[in-house]
């Protein structure tokens, strides 16, 4: 089957996939992968194919927010993924996760508009068990500080006239905000796939905490570099236990 977003034909996708939005940083994170080979750059979208631990990983960049985001996970499990890990920043909400930190994210709290135009609005954005599980193994043992909780997903990057509604899930506990990860967990929900998502913190979110943003520093990168090692050893142990090994 050829997908024509991605300009990618089936048969060459395996089932475990790394999905990020940058296509620098698929490309940055195929060149972990032996035998690696990009096969298509369409738009936003670039895939990359290799192996990690001897087993066959797609990497895809899906861009910025959810509606391209959504096609991008939408042909990826028609190619015949079943497992997709979000590698991405995040804003933090609270100081004890500053700059550098890591989150893996067990759930998204729906603020962006695409997923409903899916799903009622009480339908949750979930990710799969198994998923997170083998990111939080993965992640023993990373520098730094490491949470699991909740995150929120928007459309919206700068402010306008409305308020972003940032201090009301700060209130309710939720640790960061990305503008993807719901849209994968309910695509994945709705197409039979399993997901899960683990982001870099890359600044505080938090106005009363809030300094001037600036994503490119040495903490974030580093930071980058742990989560993409974290995605790829779940991901390969997700595999070879699918496997039996």
């Amino acid at each position: 089957m050829y997908l024509p977003i991605l300009q990618i034909h089936s048969e060459d996708m395996p089932a475990y996939a790394i999905v990020c939005g940058d296509p620098r940083r698929a490309q940055a994170i195929a060149g972990k992968l032996n035998g690696a080979k990009e096969l298509a750059f369409a738009r936003e979208y670039r895939t990359f194919v290799g192996e990690y631990d001897g087993v066959p990983i797609a990497v895809v960049s899906h861009g910025v927010g959810s509606p391209g985001a959504a096609v991008c996970f939408e042909e990826l499990i028609r190619a015949g993924v079943k497992t997709l890990i979000r590698v991405g920043t995040a804003g933090s909400y609270h100081a004890d996760i500053p700059s550098g930190s890591l989150v893996i994210s067990t759930a998204a709290a729906r603020e962006e508009g695409l997923t409903r135009q899916l799903v009622p609005i009480g339908f949750p954005a979930v990710a799969d068990g198994a998923v997170v599980d083998a990111l939080s193994q993965a992640a023993v043992g990373a520098e730094g500080v490491v949470r699991k909780g909740i995150t929120v997903c928007y459309d919206v990057f700068f402010a306008g006239v409305e308020e972003i509604p940032h201090k009301k899930y700060k209130k309710a506990g939720v640790l960061a905000v990305e503008m993807e990860i719901a849209a994968l967990y309910v695509v994945a929900s709705l197409r039979g796939a399993r997901a899960g998502a683990i982001v870099a913190i890359d600044g505080f979110a938090d106005s009363d905490l809030a300094a001037e943003y600036d994503p490119h520093t040495d903490v974030v990168t580093q930071a980058v570099e742990r989560e993409i090692d974290v995605a790829l050893r779940a991901l390969t142990g997700l595999a070879k236990r699918d496997a039996g090994q």
